[in-house]
């Protein structure tokens, strides 16, 4: 027979689902709205059932190209998911020894977590400007006319975007390494030293298997993170805008549920990185099991 509920069990269970309608009602309620008729509004209730925002999406609003802010905004993603994972990686290898200076370097790499993001994003758009000034006086102070006259500017997607955009996420990725290494087993490196393996053929065919589904986490994290992110590119991104960055334009200038299908679209696409990687981690942990197992 089962135990009887404890008599904090309902009042604790009605605070947790109000806090899961709290965190996902607005995105459910966004879903919902997205998939109107033609007709359709803002607000409930519904008027029709169609796929008509969606192409709406498809054709543009208005001035903005709502294609380019989404290539762009999952090219930077990829890149900065890229290097994420192989500068954490890295650092989780070097952290591993005593490194002379390593806690200074370490509290400086997360400081950026509390640091406000508008603020990063400023310094870094202010840094790029002086970096710009310097550039043109150099340019100008060698003759090279013409290339002063063609130069625009340093900011860019993939200079200062892209460097706003790992501020934000190598903390993370490098706090998850630092916890899968600091329990990290040495005798299995051990041991593959021994059979004679060189250093890359104990970190690929040991180490990488052992922690790949934590890297394949960081790459999540960082693909997310970089995906959604708004603030800390607002001033560092140049002439051009990211998905989120054009999505916040457009919650004061369109009216109509097109805005809920471009929600609706983005919070797909990070679900479907998500999906991809509980997927990977998954098959690389049944393929450890299988490996692992001794043939009677």
């Amino acid at each position: 027979m089962r135990e009887p509920r404890s008599a904090g069990f309902w009042p604790l269970a009605i605070v947790f689902a109000l806090f899961v309608l709290f965190m996902y009602g607005p995105m459910f309620v966004i879903f919902v709205l997205s998939f109107q008729g033609p007709e359709g509004g803002l607000t409930f209730p519904l008027r029709g059932f169609s796929l008509h925002w969606f192409r709406q999406l498809a054709e543009g609003l208005g001035t903005v190209d709502i294609g380019a802010a989404f290539r762009r905004s999952l090219a930077v993603g990829v890149v900065v998911m890229g290097l994420t994972v192989l500068l954490s990686v890295l650092a989780g290898l070097a952290f591993r020894k005593k490194l002379r200076g390593g806690n200074a370097l370490f509290y400086v790499t997360v400081a950026s977590l509390i640091m406000p993001s508008i603020i990063v994003s400023l310094g870094i758009g202010l840094q790029f400007r002086l970096l710009d000034g310097g550039i043109k006086w150099l340019l100008e102070a060698v003759g090279a006319t013409e290339t002063l006259e063609n130069y625009g500017t340093a900011l860019g997607l993939f200079t200062s975007a892209l460097g706003a955009h790992l501020t934000w996420t190598l903390p993370f990725g490098l706090l998850i390494m630092f916890a899968v290494f600091n329990r990290f087993n040495p005798a299995y490196e051990e041991a593959a030293r021994d059979l004679g393996a060189t250093p890359w053929q104990t970190f690929r065919h040991v180490v990488f298997p052992l922690i790949a589904p934590s890297v394949i986490g960081v790459g999540m994290f960082g693909f997310t993170l970089s995906w959604d992110e708004i603030a800390r590119t607002s001033q560092a991104i140049g002439d051009v805008n990211t998905l989120p960055l054009e999505l916040q334009g457009l919650t004061s200038t369109v009216t109509t549920p097109a805005i809920y299908a471009l929600g609706t679209v983005t919070t797909v696409v990070s679900f479907l990185v998500m999906a991809v990687a509980v997927g990977l981690a998954m098959a690389l942990g049944r393929r450890s099991r299988q490996r692992g197992r001794v043939p009677s």
